[in-house]
């Protein structure tokens, strides 16, 4: 698995925007304040990274793909940088962040409850956790990029699916807004 990651990262091209990435980035900016210790779980190349330690926070990126991680820190070099190992328990300890952001992050995971219930862990007593993902809805009236076979994405989410696996993970407070730029989470 490690790596196709790393090959779907060598096909995206370098210093591009991320998909929906003002919708996302107003969302994500919204809900944290300076001084917070927020984890990019699923970093990507850092663009949100960066965002977040233009807003004060206290950054850590961590990612499956080292290619991702390169990008990463060279667009937010001041924001702590950890590989991950898939399916393996988050490296950090109990109570370790304020945040948790996941920008379209949960459709690529094979295990979701596991990795939720392992955000959980990592997250301070009424910490939240931010998720985007892509919506896809009851029907479709045109073909989607997304269910195309060769994605890299291993899930599909409706707001009722996104709210049962944060609920299954331990999450007791979730608020999922649908919009054109997918779904928005917040969970307590």
């Amino acid at each position: 698995m490690d790596e196709w990651r790393e090959a779907v990262w060598r096909a995206v091209p370098e210093g591009g925007e991320p998909e929906r990435f003002a919708a996302r980035r107003a969302f994500l900016r919204k809900r944290v304040a300076s001084g917070q210790r927020v984890l990019d779980l699923g970093c990507g190349d850092g663009a949100f990274a960066a965002e977040l330690l233009a807003a004060g926070c206290e950054v850590t990126m961590a990612d499956v793909a080292e290619e991702a991680l390169r990008r990463a820190r060279t667009r937010a070099p001041d924001a702590r940088a950890v590989k991950l190992v898939e399916g393996a328990a988050l490296p950090f300890d109990e109570d370790a962040f304020d945040v948790v952001w996941m920008g379209e992050v949960l459709e690529h995971v094979a295990d979701v409850v596991g990795l939720l219930a392992e955000v959980r862990r990592v997250l301070r007593w009424r910490g939240g956790l931010l998720v985007t993902t892509p919506w896809h809805g009851r029907l479709l009236v045109a073909p989607d990029t997304h269910f195309d076979p060769r994605s890299d994405h291993l899930r599909f989410f409706s707001a009722r699916t996104l709210r049962s696996v944060l609920v299954d993970a331990g999450f007791a407070d979730v608020e999922i807004r649908r919009s054109s730029s997918g779904l928005h989470a917040v969970a307590v």
